[in-house]
């Protein structure tokens, strides 16, 4: 769907207003009913209502639905598009549309710049082409927040906003990702990579070194608790010049993170297993180069030639640093700690081997007076007494306080209050 802001310079205030209005309509209605516009958009005249949808629905902003039951209009991708860059330039985080620098599968890439002219990147969220219908179900964040007719326009805000909290995140704690500046609705502005995706790459001046950092960047990904589960070429951008302040950057940047998942998802392995072997893929393909194993070398700190291991795997090297998949919420991540699993697990395994206690320890005679869940010995007539002693100062101590009741209900004088603020009552 192409990007038309040439009408937006001639939009009013009331338009947006009455566009707003059929935004905030469109959560309970996929038809907003235009009397509901109205109400909800604080116009006074019904009239000036009228004319600015019409307005709106001749630059396709609002559509109306076909056959619907009553006279009502529905937002479209255009006009929501309008909303969106309305609210970012009132922030001052856009001044500008440029020309479009990608097309996703899900989504569209524009060149933009702010009003200070910094180039910056535009990404419009798309959910809903012909040919990535199975997001929804892929994405569990989608899944549960999309009820039967709930639509792709709705769902489109749910994964520009998780892939901003991801990238906020990750780029705050130093990983090499764009760093973004605005959201807003479906629409994310993020850090210009000057540069090219890595499946355009064919040669590069330290190819081993590459390699090792991008298997390091997953594993250091996933020692935080998150999997790329879309760790290819395809979102890996490599920098046209790197600016030599350090000789050891190879100059990649990794964008596109609203699938994401935690390393407790039921299927963590899979999907990190999956992200190696891309890049294991595209560096035998298209770079020519495999690394070989040689289990006599110690050195773990990267992966590959002169390394103990040529890649990352799940079960031996992820080992929990960090609890991002928790910020973020993560699909698959459970609010149990992995301490508090193994903890359970320890408790399960003392159970079952009481359980599973010899036959002389089941046979054994128990002592008189011994407690199996206290583990240990007690004088049964000394417990007796202490539990009537117990039982007739609860006893005592529940009298009072009825006591105390009744002189609030009726105001008797002989009720007084100690230096805690606790009432109490003096003998007459």
């Amino acid at each position: 769907m192409k990007l038309d802001t040439s009408h937006m310079r001639y939009l009013t205030n009331e338009d947006f207003q009455v566009l707003s209005a059929v935004e905030r309509g469109s959560i309970n209605h996929e038809v907003v009913p235009t009397s509901l516009i109205h109400q909800l958009s604080g116009l006074r005249s019904l009239s000036g209502t009228n004319r600015s949808i019409g307005d709106l629905a001749k630059l396709k902003l609002v559509s109306k639905l076909r056959n619907a039951k009553y006279d009502g209009y529905r937002l479209t991708y255009n006009g929501i598009d309008y909303m969106a860059l309305k609210t970012m330039l009132n922030r001052d985080s856009l001044y500008s549309v440029g020309n479009t620098i990608g097309v996703g599968k899900e989504s569209d890439i524009y060149k933009v710049s702010d009003k200070n002219g910094v180039e910056k990147v535009m990404k419009i969220h798309r959910l809903g082409r012909t040919s990535f219908h199975t997001v929804r179900n892929n994405r569990d964040y989608l899944r549960k927040n999309s009820k039967n007719g709930a639509n792709w326009m709705f769902l489109s805000k749910l994964a520009a906003a998780k892939e901003y909290q991801f990238m906020s995140l990750l780029h705050s704690r130093g990983f090499r990702v764009p760093e973004p500046f605005d959201h807003s609705r479906h629409i994310i502005i993020m850090e210009l990579i000057k540069g090219f995706p890595m499946t355009r790459l064919r040669k590069h001046q330290n190819v081993p070194k590459l390699y090792s950092d991008l298997m390091k960047f997953i594993l250091e990904l996933g020692n935080s608790g998150l999997i790329h589960c879309d760790f290819n070429e395809f979102n890996i951008m490599i920098k046209d010049k790197l600016d030599g302040s350090d000789p050891n950057d190879t100059g990649f940047i990794v964008i596109d993170f609203p699938q994401c998942i935690s390393i407790q998802h039921q299927d963590a392995s899979f999907y990190f297993q999956r992200d190696v072997d891309c890049i294991r893929r595209f560096f035998k393909k298209k770079m020519k180069y495999e690394p070989k194993t040689d289990s006599t070398l110690l050195d773990t700190d990267g992966f590959g030639d002169g390394y103990k291991y040529p890649y990352p795997d799940f079960e031996r090297d992820v080992k929990r640093q960090d609890n991002l998949d928790e910020l973020l919420q993560a699909s698959g991540y459970t609010k149990k700690h992995p301490g508090d699993r193994d903890l359970e697990d320890a408790v399960q395994g003392m159970r079952d081997a009481e359980y599973h206690s010899s036959d002389e320890e089941e046979d054994a005679e128990i002592p008189e007076g011994y407690d199996s869940d206290a583990d240990e010995y007690y004088d049964s007539e000394e417990y007796d007494n202490e539990d009537s002693e117990e039982e007739s100062d609860e006893g005592a101590e529940e009298e009072e306080n009825e006591r105390i009741i009744e002189a609030l209900s009726t105001g008797v004088g002989n009720l007084k209050m100690d230096s805690l603020g606790n009432y109490i009552l003096e003998d007459d």
